[in-house]
């Protein structure tokens, strides 16, 4: 039961970590080539180029991107920006969720979990293993170096305090830092984020003329004041939760380099002696040891040969000209504003989608509604949208939410009994202006628009409530079979004079008739295919065929008593050419059928399934 939960969380965090952990990765590289533009000016530019990679793992794009979809810009029209949008999609988020069809089938029953569904699970298994001995390893350094700092004895005078005071005055530093004497032989360090101390081993003033003294302090107090600590801190805690990374141990060295590297130059830009300041370091690490801890800020840290070449060398560190600080700011810029961009585009194509599921002409409803119980006792039922409104004869209000949502029987969670058994004849009408503005709309949107108000008068008169969850659950992939499609393109602009014939008594592309033996299609799509095959088989069933075209077809098949209950009993749908070629109760089964009448076959998958929940249904009055 663990490790399914783990398997399901895994799963749902998968396509997300991976695109964060590409974009962070594309991120440093970008850091990186940066840094080796600017080798050659100071160090505290690459610093903050090397933070701001590190920063990045814990800041995902889809925060930026999220803020920019609450903007107000983003009401202006997507039609500019649409372009942008999907660009950036594929380019910054390449591992993605397959859009799945919401058509679940009942859970499936306890089984001993496989190898490849475990897999999601031991991996997040094996992240949770290595962040925890990471963090108790940083624990652990952490507080030997909080026990040396309150066994350390406070210093209240000397000739150290007085160079420390003497000092902050110069930085214009207004909090004195507290000097404390420790017996043990770690180097001078800085502790602490809110209230440094600096911890000072004992003798080792002996060992430092004025000068070298003078240079080690200001190499400490060039730590409090870029308050590397606290930054060295936020990359340890990036260590942790990306400890799989190399990238981000090599981020943690390329920091310590280069703010010791910052704060040599702070030390010889504050007029220490460039040969006084290299022999203190070298005096210090003959007998200091190197702090353990990263967010420890010392003076002996990083390459030491490397860092004695770049003291000694004069003239090495450039400023920055306007161009180099044009670049900086560019590419700052664009880190920021590309995902608030997208952000931005993003609302904007949801918002037309969400006009297309509801139309602009909403609120359209059914002017007037009859709902009666239908007490016949026949099974028969049929539903269908007409020119001036619905009519459904013997539909549960099952069927209904069918139609009005698209989705399985199987896929509702929640549903008394009374919603399958007790069936209703429904009348709803339309007014001229509503079938006007229905008119004027494209299919997809006319669609869309007679599914809300269906959704709409579900809610006013059965007044149902519903949620939608997801959960993973099996499903089938539609694939193009061994041999090929068999399938037989429908030729445009086709009106199909002797076809099948809609509500409207005319004949036309688009429609697809017939029941649980099968059915016919005149011009339809693959999609209008795998809706129907869902319904049949009771599963959610994708299109991985590739197919785009619109087809003619038959599809024919003995009738399985597994097979959703939707389509138990007579067919459903207006009688036409289609209904009696559907008898023959000695035909193959639907999967048979599919491979060998059109070139298809499913295959078994599991993926995540949208399930709709009622949380509240009534029975309706009659009118």
């Amino acid at each position: 039961m663990i490790l399914n939960h783990l398997s399901e969380t895994a799963s749902v965090i998968a396509p997300s970590a991976g695109n964060h952990l590409w974009q962070t990765t594309t991120f440093a590289a970008v850091a990186a080539l940066l840094a080796f533009v600017f080798r050659k000016n100071h160090a505290r530019t690459r610093y903050w180029l090397w933070l701001a990679a590190s920063v990045k793992f814990l800041v995902p794009f889809s925060l930026l991107a999220a803020l920019g979809s609450y903007l107000p810009w983003s009401r202006v029209s997507a039609g500019t920006q649409a372009g942008l949008y999907f660009a950036v999609e594929q380019i910054s988020e390449p591992f993605t969720r397959p859009a799945i069809l919401m058509l679940p089938r009942t859970p499936p029953s306890p089984a001993s979990p496989s190898m490849p569904a475990l897999f999601p699970a031991l991996l997040l298994t094996v992240w949770l293993c290595g962040f925890t001995v990471v963090v108790v390893m940083w624990y652990t350094r952490w507080r030997q170096v909080s026990l040396l700092a309150r066994e350390a004895k406070p210093l209240g005078g000397g000739r150290e305090v007085e160079m420390l005071r003497r000092l902050e005055r110069r930085a214009e530093i207004h909090k004195p830092i507290e000097v404390r004497i420790s017996r043990a032989s770690l180097e001078p360090g800085v502790f602490g984020f809110t209230r440094p101390v600096l911890i000072w081993p004992a003798g080792i003033s002996d060992r430092l003329d004025n000068p070298q003294l003078e240079a080690v302090l200001a190499h400490e107090l060039g730590h409090v004041c870029r308050r590397d600590n606290l930054t060295a801190a936020m990359h340890m805690l990036v260590e942790a939760i990306f400890w799989f990374h190399p990238l981000v141990w090599w981020l943690g060295a390329r920091l310590v380099e280069e703010r010791e590297r910052a704060c040599d130059e702070d030390v010889l830009a504050f007029g220490s002696e460039r040969r006084v300041y290299a022999e203190s370091i070298l005096k210090t690490c003959e007998f200091c040891l190197e702090s353990p801890l990263a967010c420890m800020s010392g003076v002996t840290g990083a390459d030491l040969k490397k860092r004695i070449v770049h003291i000694m060398t004069e003239g090495l560190v450039e400023r920055l000209d306007f161009r180099r600080k044009m670049l900086l700011g560019a590419v700052g810029l664009a880190a920021v504003v590309v995902p608030v961009v997208s952000g931005l585009s993003n609302a904007a194509q949801t918002r037309i989608q969400a006009q297309v599921a509801t139309p602009a002409v909403a609120p359209l409803g059914y002017d007037v509604a009859s709902i009666k119980p239908n007490k016949s006792g026949d099974n028969r039922s049929m539903m269908m949208f007409t020119p001036d409104g619905l009519s459904a004869t013997g539909g549960s209000l099952m069927m209904l939410m069918v139609s009005a949502y698209r989705v399985n029987p199987q896929q509702i969670s929640g549903a008394p009994d009374w919603v399958k058994s007790e069936k209703y004849d429904i009348e709803a009408k339309i007014d001229p202006a509503t079938a006007d503005e229905l008119r004027k709309l494209s299919e997809d949107q006319r669609i869309a628009a007679t599914q809300h108000m269906l959704q709409m008068l579900l809610a006013d008169r059965f007044k149902l409530r519903v949620r939608q969850e997801t959960k993973e659950l099996p499903i089938y992939a539609l694939v193009v079979a061994k041999n090929g499609p068999k399938l037989q393109e429908a030729k445009p602009g086709d009106t199909y004079p002797n076809g099948m014939k809609g509500p409207d008594g005319k004949s036309g592309a688009g429609m697809m008739f017939g029941g649980r033996e099968g059915f016919t299609a005149q011009a339809v799509s693959i999609a209008d295919l795998v809706r129907h095959l869902s319904l049949q088989l009771g599963r959610t069933v994708i299109d991985k065929t590739g197919l785009a075209g619109k087809y003619d077809f038959t599809l024919k098949w003995a009738p399985d008593e597994t097979q959703s209950s939707m389509f138990k009993g007579p067919e459903s749908g207006p009688p036409g050419p289609a209904s009696a070629a559907f008898r023959d109760s000695s035909g193959p089964s639907l999967l048979t059928a599919l491979e060998e009448q059109l070139g298809l076959k499913l295959e078994s998958q599991k993926g995540p399934v949208g399930i709709l929940v009622i949380d509240h249904v009534e029975r309706p009055s009659e009118n």
